[in-house]
């Protein structure tokens, strides 16, 4: 909150994505979201097209349609945005840099076989 949104052309999209993407070993080619207004811009869907993925919106109403990124939202609210009082969003992003590495390399995942998400990516 409080940040100005850039409504037009986002050079930055492109990279930020690919970058993103790639970070995460991306390898399909398509991604399912939800229909919140960042999902559902032009700039999104023109990124979309150039790199020949198919956008795949749930169904309104419907979050356990992606339950995995649900399940990481709450997981990231109550761990993160709950426990602290913020002053700037970079005091939100130097907490979650800090708590990302033990969410995704220490932390058992129940839906991972009770193993860390980079534990269980190495045996696939």
């Amino acid at each position: 909150m409080g940040e100005n949104v850039q409504v037009g052309p986002m050079p930055f999209m492109d990279t930020t994505l690919s970058i993103a993407i790639s970070d995460f070993r991306f390898s399909s080619a398509k991604l399912r979201m939800d229909n919140g207004p960042e999902f559902t811009s032009v700039h999104i869907a023109g990124w979309a097209e150039t790199h020949g993925v198919e956008l795949e919106f749930i169904k309104p109403g419907k979050p356990m349609q992606n339950g995995y990124i649900e399940r990481f939202n709450r997981t990231y609210r109550e761990e993160v945005l709950d426990m602290y009082i913020f002053n700037n969003i970079n005091e939100v992003r130097g907490i979650t840099e800090n708590w990302l590495p033990d969410y995704n390399e220490v932390r058992p995942h129940y839906s991972l076989g009770d193993l860390p998400p980079t534990e269980y990516a190495m045996q696939y």
